[in-house]
């Protein structure tokens, strides 16, 4: 599976990730690195996101740690171009 990924470090509870798409609709999944790592070996994950068809996508820390963003296609046609940027809470 093809995905842009985002190693956001560490961030505390309350940041808000945002997610600029330009193109196609697509998943964006805001994950803590355990379930990143399930992600990415295609297993079982929580995330929090899902299919975003409207820009920006704002998406809520729930816990301060270390966090990852993954868009992908999964499902979908087309292509898309993602911008990120973390607002501190």
């Amino acid at each position: 599976m093809q995905f842009t990924q985002y190693d956001l470090g560490h961030l505390n509870h309350g940041s808000v990730v945002e997610v600029v798409l330009q193109g196609n609709s697509a998943n964006v999944r805001l994950m803590d690195s355990a379930n990143f790592n399930s992600y990415k070996s295609g297993g079982r994950h929580s995330f929090i996101g899902g299919r975003a068809i409207r820009s920006p996508v704002r998406l809520a820390v729930p816990n301060s740690g270390t966090w990852h963003v993954a868009i992908d296609m999964q499902g979908l046609r087309g292509s898309v171009r993602t911008a990120i940027r973390v607002i501190p809470g």
